[in-house]
Order: C-alpha cells, then sequence, then structure tokens
C-alpha cells in the first residue's frame, strides 16, 4: 500500500481498477456501480448479469476474444488471478491477482485475451455483477475455457477450493 492508504497492484496491460463510492449510514449502505462522469471506461454499457460463486470454490479458467469483463462484487471475497494470454501486450506471460472484497467494492476491468479465474475466499457465497462490453451471444459465445488445475497456465489453485 501506499502512504496514503491506497493498494499497490500491478495489472495486465490493458486491466483497470475503479474504486466505487459507498454512502454508508445508520441504516446501511448506498453504493454506487456507475457513472459516465467517471470517465474511465472506453466502452458504454450494453449488457448486465450477476453472478455467485460458493464459498472455498474456484471458476475459470475463462477468457473472451472479443470483450472485456467489468466485475464488481457486492458480497464476500474473492481473488481474481489473471493471466495474460496476449503475445503483444507488454505484460504477456505475467500472472497477477486482484483481491475483490465487499468491505472495499471496485470495478474491476479484464481486457480480451486476458485468462481470468475466480476462487471464494470467505465462507459466504459471493455475488459479482458483470457489465461486459458487448451483450451475450447464446448461439456463439464468446468464451473459451480451461480446466482450474492446468499446465498452460503458471498458477497453481489451492487443493482446498473445489471447483472447475
Amino acid at each position: 500500500a501506499t502512504p496514503d492508504g491506497c493498494t499497490v497492484n500491478r495489472l495486465p496491460e490493458g486491466a483497470t481498477v475503479h474504486d466505487l463510492p459507498c454512502h454508508p449510514d445508520d441504516r446501511g449502505v448506498v453504493c454506487e456501480l456507475f457513472d459516465p462522469r467517471w470517465e474511465w471506461l472506453d466502452h458504454p454499457f450494453e449488457f448486465c448479469y450477476f453472478w455467485t460463486l460458493k464459498p472455498r470454490t474456484v471458476k475459470g479458467w475463462a477468457m473472451h476474444l472479443e470483450h472485456s469483463d467489468r466485475y464488481c462484487i457486492v458480497t464476500g471475497e474473492m481473488k481474481t488471478v489473471l493471466y495474460d494470454g496476449r503475445s503483444d501486450a507488454a505484460t504477456f506471460g505475467q500472472v497477477f491477482e486482484i483481491f475483490l472484497s465487499e468491505r472495499r467494492r471496485r470495478m474491476l476491468t479484464i481486457p480480451p485475451g486476458v485468462w481470468h479465474a475466480d476462487l471464494n475466499l470467505s465462507e459466504t457465497e459471493a455475488l459479482i455483477v458483470n457489465f461486459p462490453t458487448i451483450q451475450y451471444n447464446h448461439l456463439k459465445p464468446d468464451k473459451y475455457r480451461l480446466p482450474a488445475r492446468t499446465e498452460l497456465i503458471p498458477y497453481r489453485m489451492p487443493a482446498e477450493l473445489t471447483g472447475y
């Protein structure tokens, strides 16, 4: 962390993290998920869905060629592992870990060509909202998968986690 408390994260070329404003009061919390005035996105919102990940479970690896994922965690704590598979990127072949938590809500942008796996580190189900840069095509999905434990990516998933 920096002296002012900001987390220092290395990211693959083209990936971004944006802190989301949260406004707690005595009744609960309001968290802003998107405001165009932030001017940090290079694509408009086209589609939105949420997904969950059971406790102590891993989901991945996945990669897209045509679109970016934009994750925002709502509940739980999750580690997203990124592997840059783009041979033309300055960060090609590198692995990155990003922690997403309901305690510090952020938007993570994962560009095309970057493999990603998600690990729920908490004892509760994690809920994640995704704002991908294109609409999902059920007939021709832009999704490529590898098993969570693969020799093709230089990252070892913790043995105690379950999933694919």
